[in-house]
């Protein structure tokens, strides 16, 4: 097929290197415009564009593609299909009937659940046990096409936003190409979605990882991975920020308000939440590197009795 792919962070990658090496001709990549990064500001890749360079393709960067220039552009080509992977801007109609087999959308959830941003993170966050990767027909609605191919995937108890997010990549590659191949074979089926059963999500983020002591360490502890490794869920020692990256539910008596320390070990450290508590395993205060809860205690003593605050 003649390709135009559509994405823009690490998660899209695998599917560009998985359509490149099925031996698809790829004729352009589409991405974000490079943005600055770090503290000198220096203009930085999106992670597709890093790969499309790698492999010789033509790149666009268009700030807004539904602009009249930016289809102008696309038309040039004459695709068989667009893959789109996370690309960060809704298409419009007129870019949705260019290819002959229309927008193909690699999605990180079992659709209709889970429509729109962010759906990896929040399957953590909210406790699912299953998630996986919907491949769909892309109409001018926000994740509402036909559904090509699912794919589901168990989500691991010690599961992390990041891990979990390499796992429904590889798994739309794979699942991406194989549809493609259902397409051209003409055997692909094409399954409304249940409208009344979707559910949205929301954008995540960095507010969102300031820790609630006063609900239950369950749901802490999922936010904790969930955010792992961006934003990251935090709350603050000493008015300082504290990165929480790793921690285990624990039962305690109940005895201490939410975000109390109510135990200090060696090599562990207790917080109180409004039901149950909260081993912290890897922390992170600001300035210093991530480590282990022992490691950290030994260099920053901390009182039994005292507070972290929101």
């Amino acid at each position: 097929m003649k390709v135009i792919f559509m994405g823009t962070p690490d998660f899209a990658v695998n599917t560009l290197e998985k359509i490149i090496e099925a031996g698809h001709e790829v004729m352009l990549v589409v991405t974000q415009p490079d943005k600055p990064k770090g503290r000198g500001n220096t203009m930085q890749f999106p992670p597709v564009k890093e790969c499309a360079v790698s492999h010789g393709l033509e790149v666009f960067q268009p700030v807004k593609i539904r602009e009249d220039a930016s289809v102008e552009y696309l038309k040039k080509f004459a695709p068989d299909i667009i893959i789109v992977a996370a690309f960060g801007q809704i298409l419009p109609k007129s870019i949705l009937d260019l290819p002959k087999y229309g927008c193909i959308n690699v999605h990180a959830s079992l659709l209709p659940k889970y429509r729109g941003a962010a759906p990896i993170q929040w399957a953590v966050i909210n406790g699912d046990e299953i998630t996986g990767v919907t491949i769909m027909r892309m109409d001018v609605g926000l994740d509402t096409g036909d559904i090509i191919a699912k794919k589901q995937v168990r989500i691991a108890e010690d599961e992390t936003g990041g891990s979990l997010f390499d796992k429904l990549a590889a798994v739309g590659a794979e699942l991406c190409v194989e549809t493609m191949q259902m397409l051209e074979n003409k055997t692909a089926t094409f399954t409304p979605q249940d409208n009344e059963a979707s559910t949205h999500t929301k954008m995540i983020s960095k507010e969102l990882g300031d820790i609630d002591w006063k609900k239950p360490a369950v749901e802490i502890e999922r936010l904790i991975r969930g955010l792992n490794p961006w934003p990251s869920a935090y709350t603050h020692l000493d008015n300082k920020a504290f990165k929480i990256w790793k921690a285990r539910v624990v039962e305690t008596d109940g005895a201490y308000a939410p975000g109390c320390i109510c135990k200090v070990g060696k090599n562990t450290m207790v917080v109180q939440t409004g039901e149950g508590g909260l081993e912290l395993l890897e922390v992170q205060l600001a300035g210093k590197k991530r480590m282990d809860a022992g490691s950290f205690l030994r260099g920053y003593p901390v009182a039994e009795g005292s507070f972290l605050q929101q």
